[in-house]
């Protein structure tokens, strides 16, 4: 068992949660991603981590609050919490720029700010930049890629295929 060494800050389980990665997006920390929606530390020790799903329905999530957990378990910090809030509904606008720049150096399309492009507004869906060579002549290939939060999608210049992260 792991012997708490120091009492646990705000500032200290935040630093520790930068370095908890998307189990989906390896190259995202859940800060990144935006889901902490709150860190709280007690008088007591007792530290409460908050996460909101990028979805409902996300399967990463328990994956996630394990790995929170196991981090912060290996500085020493026993008596925690970790509490989901579905209200208010997950949003792109709380990823970071750090992580959406990340993402397109991955190779993922980053989402695009909610703007209500006036293609919309015909069916038509707004041209996505390609992550690999950065032409916006690309095709949606279908509304779900390799997780329900992306968009398989493919640049009709370089012909490669790309996921697209989503606006929610």
């Amino acid at each position: 068992m792991v012997e708490q060494a120091t009492a646990p800050t705000e500032e200290r389980i935040w630093q520790l949660l930068e370095e908890v990665s998307d189990p989906e997006v390896p190259v995202l920390s859940i800060l990144d991603l935006g889901i902490v929606r709150a860190v709280r530390v007690e008088a007591d020790g007792q530290v409460h981590v908050t996460i909101t799903p990028t979805y409902s329905g996300c399967p990463a999530m328990n994956t996630i609050a394990t790995e929170i957990r196991l981090r912060l378990l290996a500085e020493g910090h026993t008596k925690l919490q970790i509490h989901n809030q579905l209200s208010p509904a997950w949003t792109t606008a709380w990823m970071s720029e750090a992580g959406k720049q990340k993402l397109e150096a991955y190779g993922i399309a980053p989402p695009k700010d909610a703007t209500g492009h006036v293609l919309n507004l015909f069916g038509q869906e707004e041209a996505i930049k390609c992550p690999h060579c950065g032409s916006n002549h690309t095709k949606l290939i279908s509304q779900f890629g390799s997780t329900a939060c992306k968009a398989h999608h493919q640049c009709l210049d370089c012909l490669e295929p790309f996921d697209y992260f989503k606006c929610h």
